[in-house]
């Protein structure tokens, strides 16, 4: 057996943590054969519920699982971290502006970059989930100066699967049979679900998703919008936010980081921009086609990009360079 990695989640007494513990502690995420030690990180207000999580963690009897370690402290936390999932963020309350909400988010996210700095391994792989994503990922990574900026990322897996399923039920197909979709952007409502490099197999065969949807007008349409509000008409319907499909996006997400993407294939995630091919501004953590080898991305490279897709990246690129200017304006304070 391999030496035991150690991995954060924060947030760990919420409800995507409640779905996404049990899958990493299981093995679907590092591997059937790596032993792990889990770092809950809550506020102290939720230690108690957080000791309940611990409890039922132990109670699953896993054999991969050998230490599981709850605390509100940043410096037990983030020590000789491989792999931390930072769920937790400040959510957005009634009445308050984005504004409010990126001002408290810079603070906590500000915080977890230094501590990911002076207490994690330098090879760390950070995803973050807290919302707003990209802004909050770009802050922590802007915090923690020793760690490659490289070594980042944001959750828009979750778009990715909704893109990939809303074509499977369109063609009656296996979500497994839709490959290279592409989530530009951020992770917001201006993100674009982008259907224009991806391949669905029909009956053996890959086509186009124009060709096996047949509805060209659905796919630059309906769909694009179905992805883009999904978030909030979960919440509509649940009046909770998405729990177990984002768990399961973060599982893919960092399993594709740890163990690679297929010889040809490419997934969404949002990485630094600095140096890639799209023309999309420098500086942000804005989602890109990439592919993963031996824990490495790299862009997905030589995409056409027509007006259509151009005009849409463009969009959702100048939210994100709006919100990281707000977000740096506050780092000072």
């Amino acid at each position: 057996m391999p030496e035991p990695i150690r991995v954060l989640v924060t947030g760990a007494a919420g409800q995507i943590a409640y779905s996404l513990l049990y899958g990493i502690a299981k093995g679907d995420v590092f591997g059937k054969d790596q032993p792990l030690v889990l770092l809950l990180l809550d506020i102290t207000p939720m230690l108690p519920v957080l000791e309940g999580v611990v409890m039922e963690l132990q109670d699953c009897a896993l054999p991969l699982l050998r230490e599981v370690i709850p605390t509100d402290k940043e410096d037990v936390a983030f020590k000789d971290l491989d792999a931390a999932i930072l769920v937790g963020s400040m959510p957005r309350r009634e009445g308050m502006e984005r504004k409010d909400l990126l001002k408290a988010n810079v603070a906590i996210f500000k915080s977890q970059g230094e501590a990911l700095d002076k207490y994690a391994k330098k090879t760390v792989k950070v995803l973050v989930v807290g919302n707003p994503a990209n802004t909050n990922c770009l802050i922590a990574a802007k915090s923690a100066p020793s760690i490659p900026k490289e070594n980042f990322s944001c959750l828009t897996r979750l778009d990715h699967n909704r893109a990939c399923s809303q074509v499977a039920m369109r063609c009656g197909i296996a979500a497994n049979s839709v490959k290279n979709m592409i989530i530009w952007g951020n992770h917001s409502s201006t993100q674009y679900p982008d259907v224009h490099h991806c391949k669905v197999n029909v009956q053996g065969k890959d086509v186009t998703a124009f060709d096996a949807v047949k509805d060209d007008a659905w796919l630059k349409g309906d769909f694009i919008s179905t992805v883009q509000q999904r978030g909030a008409a979960v919440i509509k319907a649940r009046k909770l936010s998405s729990a177990m499909s984002a768990a399961k996006a973060i599982c893919d997400h960092m399993r594709d980081i740890w163990t690679g993407t297929p010889e040809g294939e490419f997934v969404s995630m949002g990485v630094y921009s600095t140096g890639n091919p799209y023309g999309v501004p420098e500086d942000l953590i804005y989602s890109f086609p990439v592919s993963i080898k031996d824990k490495t991305w790299k862009f997905a490279e030589g995409l056409p990009i027509n007006d259509f897709s151009r005009g849409k990246m463009d969009a959702t690129a100048a939210e994100l360079v709006e919100e990281r200017d707000t977000a740096v304006s506050f780092l000072g304070v």
